[in-house]
């Protein structure tokens, strides 16, 4: 289902891009991302004077194999933006809304500042959606490339299954709450097309 979702609103975005006039589409991917081990893309398509709409896609299918660890950061997430560009579309400061949807399978895992400190020690599986608000700033680097870095902070909610960190650990219990969280953190390398 999360697939024809996604496949859906990838195939509106490409046909508002190829419909329209004067029309500029980028494609980019996030570079802390790929540090991560995640495969991203994310396309962007300017829809009004001084706005456009992206759709983020991040999948990380890998578990790292540590003996009896089961260490892993497994999602597939998608991640919706509509931008406003105060100057230029494509230039400069840009504040943004995004939604968003994971499903993960993390577990054994030490994320920075404390951040959900379960993961350290079990694993967890499940849900997480939201939506939050981001500030940016995109640089023109030559003709056609760019690089942009994006902060979003944000509220989501968390559905999740906890279970002992070992491969088929039993099940420790259940999870769901509302966060406040930061919901976007990129640093993108980006090709316009024009």
């Amino acid at each position: 289902m999360l697939k024809k979702i996604s496949g859906l609103a990838l195939c509106a975005l490409l046909l508002t891009a190829v419909g329209a006039k004067a029309q500029v589409f980028a494609l980019k991917t996030d570079v802390l991302n790929w540090a991560a081990a995640s495969l991203n893309i994310e396309p962007e398509v300017r829809v009004g004077k001084k706005s456009t709409v992206g759709l983020a896609v991040s999948w990380n299918p890998w578990t790292v194999k540590e003996s009896t660890k089961n260490r892993k950061m497994k999602h597939l997430m998608v991640q919706p933006e509509y931008r406003w560009w105060p100057c230029e579309v494509f230039g400069g400061h840009f504040v943004g809304v995004h939604a968003f949807y994971s499903r993960f399978n993390a577990g054994n895992v030490d994320l920075p500042f404390g951040i959900w400190s379960q993961l350290e020690d079990s694993r967890c599986q499940g849900n997480l959606f939201g939506a939050g608000v981001g500030y940016g700033y995109h640089w023109i680097l030559k003709n056609r490339w760019a690089m942009e870095a994006e902060v979003g902070l944000g509220f989501g909610y968390v559905d999740y299954d906890r279970y002992s960190y070992e491969r088929c650990g039993p099940r420790q219990g259940d999870e769901s709450k509302f966060v406040f969280m930061p919901t976007k953190l990129s640093l993108s390398f980006i090709y316009v097309f024009k």
